[in-house]
């Protein structure tokens, strides 16, 4: 064998290892449980939520997408009220912990007790903390460590994922 074939069979070697240990990070997490499972009005299956959603919504909320930054309305929402889950109207954010990032999706600095599970996922190689509605498991965003006192966290929402009721 010669010099240039044995290390270009190194490098394969390395590569397919890196791919093998990249590729476990990369697999698709299932979304959360919702935390009333048992619940048959949550226990929907694809069509059912097809058919109750949006396309856009249905992207975000059930198949963890993100939608483009700056086209949410709830952006500039600014009386008082409660953001609610746009699959099943579980209350997630008061507008008391809503404020503006100046990331182009809503985002508070605390949800709801109770309203949001988070898992860790990996879809941009390095570690992100996902949120979904702790009822219908959803999908809403990511949870940041750059926000404002006095939790000094980020609940970056998509706006798709959100049903907001006045006050």
């Amino acid at each position: 064998m010669s010099l240039s074939a044995a290390v270009l069979s190194r490098r394969s070697l390395l590569l397919a290892a890196m791919a093998g240990v990249f590729g476990s990070l990369w697999r698709p997490q299932p979304v959360l449980a919702a935390s009333n499972a048992g619940d048959p009005s949550w226990d929907l299956n694809a069509e059912q939520w097809r058919e109750r959603l949006s396309p856009q919504a249905y992207d975000v909320l059930r198949n963890e997408g993100t939608e483009r930054p700056f086209t949410s309305p709830l952006n500039g929402e600014k009386r008082s009220g409660t953001y609610h889950c746009a699959g099943c109207d579980a209350a997630l954010f008061s507008s008391e912990a809503k404020f503006d990032s100046g990331t182009g999706w809503p985002s508070f600095w605390q949800p709801l007790d109770g309203a949001i599970a988070t898992k860790v996922d990996f879809k941009l190689i390095l570690p992100r903390t996902e949120y979904h509605c702790s009822r219908c498991g959803g999908h809403q965003g990511h949870v940041f460590n750059d926000g404002p006192r006095p939790t000094g966290k980020r609940y970056c929402n998509n706006g798709v994922a959100l049903r907001f009721q006045p006050a």
